[in-house]
């Protein structure tokens, strides 16, 4: 059932709100500093900085969530973690990445017209807020921060809180509508959606993930076309009223595929504690448990177990597999079930 919707002439009505409009403008130039630098999102509650590139250093301070950091520069360091030896040098001492995501600020025009079925679109800034007007109360409530590289479904554009175009998303988990600031946002466009190796017969195809290593290779027929670094379910964590959070060992077939999942509790908050993922990119389904490959905007600590379940892979890395693998879905489709290709997960 679709929420109702505030007509233009609301929008434009909301937008003279003086404190609303004042409060919001801030956050339309906050990305125009960076200057094109190499930035860094802490992503997680808080990191540590250290004076070396090695965890046994001494911590001079601490940068917490959504933080914006500048990256000098990147190194291997002998100190590791094995798994994932990458630091980042920053100012006055050194971050390990795993909790860090890249990003960079690229601004977009803004769209008028929008397909029935609405469109999918990609986030193209470190963040950005969104807003929920709340028709009882007639005042613009904050939800949540989408992330870099999240994707979510564009229904149209309306004058926001600020007087600016912001683009209508509708949540294909809570149903429900909510705004963000258009120019945030990059259209997906259809040949992103293009199957890879169509000609290649689908039972030829296959995905195989190795617990122990790690890993995730992409065959046709016996050649690997595709191999990289995952993080798999954090095991240990299946007593009795807790959620089970290691990946299932087995054979599977992908029943499942979409370009944008809200993953979480499915609470309408504005807390960026909360663990509410919305627009989780490419999103593979392969165990009826809602186990899947997916992208990651949250860490980047790949080759070690990190998720509730299912297959962290970095976004370039699930838009491949879901191009890839069966059934093949076409771009205006928010989810495409079927029989599809085959995912064997090993210890």
């Amino acid at each position: 059932m679709q929420p109702n919707l505030l007509s233009r002439r609301d929008f434009l009505s909301l937008a003279t709100l003086g404190l609303t409009g004042l409060a919001m403008r801030p956050v339309a130039n906050i990305w125009q500093d960076l200057n094109g630098a190499e930035v860094a999102r802490i992503a997680t509650t808080s990191v540590s900085v250290y004076d070396k590139p090695d965890d046994e250093s001494t911590i001079l301070y601490q940068r917490t969530r959504d933080e914006l950091v500048n990256i000098y520069y990147e190194l291997t360091s002998e100190f590791g973690p094995g798994y994932n030896p990458i630091w980042y040098r920053v100012w006055r001492g050194y971050i390990h990445s795993a909790h860090l995501q890249k990003v960079k600020v690229r601004l977009n025009p803004v769209v008028e017209t929008f397909p029935e079925t609405g469109q999918l679109a990609e986030v193209t800034v470190p963040f950005t807020p969104t807003m929920r007007y709340n028709p009882w109360l007639k005042s613009w409530e904050p939800l949540y921060r989408l992330y870099y590289q999240s994707h979510h479904w564009v229904r149209g554009v309306d004058v926001g809180p600020d007087g600016e175009p912001w683009y209508r998303l509708q949540d294909e988990l809570l149903e429900i509508n909510y705004h963000a600031r258009a120019e945030h946002f990059r259209l997906v466009q259809p040949d992103e959606f293009e199957p890879i190796s169509p000609d290649v017969p689908a039972h030829h195809k296959r995905i195989e993930v190795s617990i122990s290593r790690q890993e995730m290779k992409a065959y046709e027929g016996d050649k690997v076309v595709l191999e990289c670094r995952v993080s798999t379910g954090i095991p240990g964590m299946n007593s009795p009223g807790q959620i089970k959070t290691e990946t299932p060992i087995g054979d599977f077939y992908v029943y499942s595929k979409m370009p944008s999942k809200h993953m979480g509790n499915g609470a309408m908050t504005s807390d960026i504690e909360a663990y509410e993922l919305p627009g989780v990119p490419w999103t593979t389904f392969f165990q009826d448990d809602g186990v899947a490959i997916h992208g990651t905007y949250w860490h980047r600590n790949y080759g070690i177990q990190m998720s509730r379940g299912c297959v962290n892979v970095p976004v370039d890395i699930a838009r491949w597999v879901y191009r890839w693998t069966t059934p093949v879905a076409k771009p205006e489709t928010w989810e495409q079930r079927g029989h599809g290709t085959l995912i064997s997960v090993a210890t």
